[in-house]
Formats: structure tokens, sequence, C-alpha cells
């Protein structure tokens, strides 16, 4: 039952995850594994379901590296997660290190049901991550304060029961079409829970906040920040889930359940912060309008390493193309604009992941773009590469657009950068 709902949950996924590349095994006393490779590590230390253990390690490592755990989905594994999702690029890019648990049992998903699972060091698939990222840990000096989890479908599920299990671990999550800690609770030996996949589940925040609580009794730390992210039209666990699990982490940070801020960073998006206005506020909550439980899109990373605070952390990015060129214009009515954006990459290089900065001038907000998504929509703006086009070869051009609301200042933008490059403007 499980495997047939759950078996379809990521055909965007299956679509851009290629042939794993061979992973290299490391036996216990290597001190570190091949940069710059997916690389499976045996003998991390405890674990007691049988879990895999893949890394990635960037070429430009960090002296003390932050640390990624990015859990997959039901019927995934470790070197689906690395070919379909961006975080590997996103370590290049920042020098931090990137655990791909990868799960050996017949379904494919993680232990978010048992008791075990729902303890700390209880036992199950926690403990065995926990011992990856000790294991990072010894092997790279990494820095504990900056220690995160993210996942996709059952792997947001993980990265919620990671954060009740070991608060003193983690920093912060990232939850993609998730449930909230304790919401998938069986006793009978059952990885599935209808009433909890069903959205018919629901807790008030107090009582949430309790079983979390009670994961590591007598804690009083700091708790991991939380950014979780669900499609109204979910139909494997509906969307009910997210806001029961902003009821969750927003009662355990003590942040309230009024948004001290909202807004719409892509057309169709609804973003809350709780606690704070600021992007690494308690608690982050994206909501995706007639999105359903395949959410995950490239991108999305990003967004969460932002939440997370690691893309200003960490080395420089990687060398760029050392010019670039932009020509925009701009076709206005009374309130409105088209914006058209042409970027040239005159550098001898390829790149491979762009980003392009600009201001937009004051009384402009974009309300749905294309070519690239963009954040946020006024001001300082960031245009993000969308998966098609995210390769920009030497000489070669990439046309977006963004259509916008103004206040009567329709002009087109007038300086911007790639990847931190200024540009020159024609």
């Amino acid at each position: 039952m499980l495997v047939a709902l759950l078996g379809a949950l990521v055909p965007l996924l299956a679509v851009t995850v290629l042939a794993a590349p061979a992973a290299t095994a490391r036996p216990r006393e290597a001190a570190a594994v091949p940069t710059a490779t997916l690389a499976e590590v045996t003998n991390f230390g405890t674990n007691p379901s049988n879990l895999q253990m893949y890394l990635y390690v960037p070429d430009n490592v960090t002296a003390h590296p932050a640390v990624v755990v990015a859990v997959h989905y039901c019927t995934g594994s470790g070197p689906a997660m690395y070919n379909g999702t961006e975080w590997a690029q996103l370590a290049d890019r920042y020098g931090f290190v990137v655990v791909y648990p990868s799960v050996t049992r017949a379904s494919k998903c993680f232990d978010v049901a048992s008791p075990q699972a729902l303890k700390r060091g209880g036992g199950s698939d926690p403990v065995g991550i926990k011992s990856m990222v000790d294991w990072v840990t010894r092997t790279y000096g990494a820095d504990t304060s900056k220690i995160f989890a993210t996942g996709i479908s059952s792997g947001a599920m993980m990265t919620n029961v990671l954060l009740g299990d070991y608060p003193d671990v983690f920093a912060a999550g990232a939850a993609f079409s998730g449930v909230p800690f304790g919401c998938f609770a069986t006793t009978d030996g059952s990885e599935w829970n209808s009433a909890c996949a069903n959205g018919t589940l629901t807790h008030t925040p107090q009582e949430w906040g309790d079983l979390v609580r009670a994961a590591y009794p007598g804690y009083t730390g700091p708790r991991p920040r939380m950014q979780v992210w669900h499609g109204t039209e979910d139909d494997v666990l509906r969307y009910p889930n997210f806001g029961e699990e902003i009821k969750q982490w927003t009662n355990v940070l003590g942040a309230g359940q009024t948004p001290a801020a909202t807004d719409s960073p892509v057309s169709g998006w609804t973003r809350t912060r709780y606690g704070a206005a600021g992007d690494q506020a308690p608690v982050e909550a994206i909501s995706l309008q007639g999105v359903g439980h395949n959410l995950y899109s490239y991108g999305m990373a990003s967004r969460a390493l932002t939440f997370f605070g690691l893309d200003s952390s960490g080395p420089a990015p990687q060398p760029q193309p050392g010019a670039c060129k932009v020509t925009a214009t701009t076709s206005a009515w009374s309130t409105g604009l088209t914006g058209s954006v042409t970027l040239t990459n005159t550098g001898t290089t390829s790149i491979n992941g762009w980003q392009l900065g600009f201001t937009l001038p004051a009384g402009q907000t974009i309300t749905n773009g294309w070519g690239a998504t963009y954040a946020p929509a006024s001001g300082a703006v960031t245009a993000t590469n969308a998966a098609y086009n995210a390769t920009l070869a030497a000489n070669g051009s990439v046309t977006i657009g963004y259509q916008a609301n103004h206040s009567g200042n329709s002009a087109a933008p007038t300086a911007f950068t790639l990847n931190g490059t200024v540009c020159t403007v024609s």
C-alpha cells in the first residue's frame, strides 16, 4: 500500500534524475572521500536500520564546513537525491558538505512512524543519520553550529523528525511536502498513517509542540528553525498538514501564530514568516497555489539555503566569466508593464547556474515572470535561472522577462550583476 501510494510521488524528479555515477566506497579509517564526486561511506557508526551513507564534498570545501543532510523521497535513494536536486552544485559554490542518507528497506521510505524513530537515541533511521553527521564532523572538522536537514516527501517527514529528535545537532530544516513531527506515528509496525496523510489528524499548537519536546525530555537549549513548503492540491500528504506543521514549529520556537510578514516571492506563492520578518525567521512557510505533491523544482534549494543562512558563508562563488552584457527594455501601459532582459555571457567559459541581480525602479512590483524565478518581487531582485537554461555558454545569450505593476515610473532597471560580476548595459 505504501509503495503504491508513494511510488508516483516524484515524476518530476524521475524525469531529471540521471543514472547515478559509480559511488566510491571508503573504509572507516579513511580520512576523507574523493572530492567533486558522489562517494559512499561505510562503517560510519551506529546504524540500526542499515542505511547507506553517500557524501558529496566539493573541491573547495572549507576548513570547517557546514553540513546539509538531504533526505530522499519514498522509492528514491541517496544517489537519486544527488542527481535530482541542486544541493551538490550549491556545495560547489559555497564549500559545504552534503550527506545523502539512503534507505535499504523494500519501501525505500524513511521510518518516521515507529516509537523508536520518534525518540532521541531510540533507534531506527534517525540514529543512523546522526552517525553520518558525527562521521562528517570528525572527518572534516565540520562547524557544529551549521548542521542542516532538508528533504522531499518522506525526506520532509524525516526532516521534521530529525529536528525533533536532535535539536542540539541541527540548526534549521527545510521540509518539502511533509507532515509534522509525530503525525505519522504508529504502534503496529505500519509505515503508513492514513489519518495523517489525509490531513484529518489535527492538534492544538501546544499539543504538537509537546510531541516534539517529548522526543528529548528535559532539553532546554535552543531549537532549530524550520522552513516548510506545501502545495494546496497535494493529494498524497494533504494540504492541512501544512497548517499543522506551522502550528507545531511556531509553538516549539515560541513564535506565535500571527505572521510577522507575508509576501508572494513568486506568482502563486504565499510566504509567511513567524517570529521575525527576515530571511532567517524562526519559522518560514511557503504555500504553492494549485500545486500538487510533487512541488519541488530547481531553484527551491537556493531559497532553503538562504533560510539556512549559507548563501553568504563559505568561499566566494566559483570563478565566473569576467564579462557580461545586458539589454533591458520595458513596454508599459497605465499601471503595468512587461520587461524583457537579454543576458549575454561575454566571457570565455560557460556558466553552469546563474543569478542576475538588478534593482527595480521605485513603485514597480513583479507579478509574474518567465525564464527565471524572481525574488523578492520589488526592490533589489535576483532572477535565478530555470532548469532548462541553467547553462550559459561563452558568448551565449538568454532572454527572460517579467510583468510588473508600476506607480508611474515604468523604466527598465539600469544596472545588473551576473553571479556578483557587474555587467555592461547596452
